[in-house]
């Protein structure tokens, strides 16, 4: 690139050499001062200043000043000055000149003063470069954190594409992944790719092998990166081949191409980074051969470094990303065994587990869109949402802990219980025959045949009296023997058979129900005395302290918290804690509604019949208006229509 001097138009020169050739020097004449976004500023450029361009500037000396940063400033002055008059700006000048300064003093000032341009020139590219790289280790920077912080492989994949584009300014390009068999790497997968020029293109995953045909296999194999000029100019002796049949197909032209190997810190390929088409600008499209022509450059050494970098950082991503998802995988089969291992413990209550972790996660997202209240602006981001359904999953595991009788009890006594009592019924009716044998025997030896049949008649009807009269009380505590979902029962019935005795086998004088059966009996709500109910309920603590002892990854440290206050109440009746509101999270008052949606919803309790959805709803609304449940959080239950998710009628 030539040195520019620049002189005012009609500015004789004095006739000597400005280089070593005449043609290597341009000289520019000009009626004004030009502004400095006028001159090329990795050109070097000496502005001769007389009074002509001086006068062009007027009082904006600021224009100087731009002119100074870009240009080596000579003054000239007239005959005779050998010194910057004050209307000159001294402080700008590189040299001063009279017109009439003999040659090789002019000869001596403008060299020092290209020299001078050629010093401005060169540190604004030093300047220029070092701004250049400072943004690049700037961008590798961000990239990385962007990488590091992207758990999704397919979005993952999305960004190492397109920043790898961007960076070295390609037009197109694909990601390859390697596919393992038995631990040994077998194919490449194509997984992705983008095209600025054909933004819209319908693409699908295909795999190639991992050998020296294709480039990507080549690269694959090798672990050598591939920079090349025109892939339609391939040598000769090369083994690999470009498939031009997505240029055929969609009329695109691949020109310059850098296949870049993806490695890990174990200098293992992971996959394949394959950039096409290097441009001048971003932003230009390669609608035509002439296109691709005038835009398509090489990718230099600077682009190859820059795209290794990232490669490198996107192989860590990407071997992270896929750890993570192998991580998930592992868990999600650690959570299904658990609830495996609860529902083979607690048979009777099979897929509740799912179906709570179902409503929960399904009223989170519903709160999501259209929340009430308090919670109309609340939002869930994906990692809440997966620990949100691992603590539905796992919020009655504590079952494990629990006897497996009281777990599977039907009704309010144990069916052994009730047998013994059938059996005790059983024995008062066969005494009660056998007392009626011993009367009608008495008369026939007291009395013969005398009023025989008479007496043998109200003794009949004793006996049937009596069949009745057990028969009727063994009723009500059938009857009574059934749970109800809602406190409820009068047990008077069962008082006025308790002040019954009946002489067992030995003589000796005993209730018709032992203390233990009337209170199993007399329970007013579910089936569990108070006893019973604490063991069950004290499955939260054990679900609690299990899975405390998880080493939860941050995303997930709120499942044990989550899981543990699901049966608590919002006014302090609920346990094992009895906390107010201020002392439950949301995502457990969430749990809270959809189990017990669930359990009373729930076809297979087996001491219970199922409630029809509108019954469940109704209780559900009385327990909130009570205190116990939270309003804003049922509201959006019902009117999103959440428990559909579980397909109940």
């Amino acid at each position: 690139m030539k040195p520019l001097l620049v002189a005012a138009l009609g500015r004789t020169l004095p006739p000597i050499p400005f280089a070593r050739r005449e043609e290597d020097i341009e000289i520019r004449r000009v009626p004004a001062l030009p502004v400095a976004s006028m001159l090329d500023s990795e050109r070097p450029t000496v502005i001769l200043l007389d009074r002509l361009l001086l006068q062009s500037v007027g009082t904006d000396r600021d224009r100087l000043v731009e002119i100074a940063r870009i240009a080596a400033v000579v003054g000239m002055g007239d005959d005779g000055e050998i010194e910057p008059p004050e209307d000159f700006p001294a402080e700008l000048l590189s040299g001063f000149l009279s017109r009439d300064a003999a040659p090789g003093a002019v000869r001596v000032q403008l060299h020092a003063a290209f020299r001078h341009a050629a010093a401005l020139a060169a540190v604004r590219a030093s300047s220029a470069l070092a701004q250049m790289r400072y943004h690049e280790l700037t961008e590798l920077t961000r990239v990385g954190v962007a990488l590091s912080t992207e758990r999704d492989l397919l979005n993952l994949l999305e960004l190492i594409l397109g920043q790898a584009r961007r960076i070295s300014c390609s037009d197109a390009g694909s990601v390859y992944l390697v596919e393992k068999n038995n631990g040994s790497p077998e194919t490449l997968r194509f997984k992705l790719a983008q095209n600025f020029s054909l933004p819209n293109l319908p693409l699908s995953e295909f795999t190639v092998p991992i050998d020296h045909t294709s480039l990507a296999g080549y690269t694959a194999a090798s672990g050598e990166a591939l920079v090349i000029s025109d892939v339609y100019l391939l040598p000769h002796d090369v083994e690999y081949k470009q498939n031009r049949s997505f240029d055929e197909k969609f009329g695109y032209r691949t020109k310059s191409m850098l296949v870049i190997p993806m490695k890990t810190h174990r200098d293992e390929v992971i996959g394949v980074l394959q950039l096409m088409n290097r441009k001048r600008m971003f932003e230009a499209r390669l609608g035509s051969p002439e296109a691709v022509e005038r835009e398509v450059l090489s990718f230099d050494t600077r682009s190859v470094e820059l795209v290794n970098a990232l490669a490198s950082q996107a192989a860590v991503a990407i071997e992270n990303s896929q750890l993570y998802e192998n991580i998930e995988r592992l868990f999600e089969g650690f959570v299904t065994a658990a609830v495996t291992a609860i529902e083979a413990r607690d048979p009777t209550t099979f897929g509740h587990s799912g179906r709570v972790a179902t409503l929960t996660v399904g009223l989170a997202e519903s709160v999501d869109r259209h929340g009430h209240g308090n919670y109309r602006n609340l939002r869930f981001s994906r990692e809440q949402l997966r620990e949100l359904r691992y603590a539905g999953l796992l919020h009655d595991f504590g079952k494990v802990g629990v006897r497996e009788q009281i777990l599977i009890k039907e009704k309010k006594l144990y069916p052994a219980d009730l047998e013994i009592v059938r059996h005790r019924f059983a024995y008062l009716v066969q005494g009660a025959e056998l007392e009626f044998e011993r009367a009608r025997i008495d008369h026939l030896m007291r009395h013969g045949k005398q009023g025989y049949d008479e007496a043998v008649h109200q003794l009949e009807q004793a006996l049937l009296a009596r069949r009745r009269e057990l028969q009727y009380f063994l009723d009500a505590i059938v009857t009574a023997n059934e749970p109800t979902v809602t406190a409820q029962g009068n047990f008077s019935e069962l008082q006025r058979l308790n002040e019954r005795t009946f002489r067992d086998i030995d003589g000796g004088e005993r209730p018709m129900l032992t203390p233990g059966e009337l209170r199993f009996l007399s329970i007013r709500k579910g089936n569990l005395d108070e006893e019973e109910r604490r063991e069950i309920e004290s499955h939260v603590t054990h679900t609690f302290r299990f899975l405390q002892q998880i080493p939860w990854t941050p995303e997930l440290r709120g499942i044990p918290a989550i899981a543990y206050g699901h049966h608590e109440k919002l006014n302090g009746q609920g346990y094992p804690l009895a906390v107010d509101a201020a002392a439950i999270p949301v995502q457990t008052r969430m749990m809270t509604i959809s189990d017990i949606f669930d359990a009373l919803t729930a076809s297979d309790r087996p001491y219970k019949p199922a409630v029809p959805a509108d019954r469940a709803l109704e209780i559900l609304d009385s327990e909130a208006r009570e205190g116990m449940l939270d309003q804003d959080l049922l509201k959006t239950f019902i009117e999103a229509r959440v428990f559909d998710l579980v397909g109940k009628e």
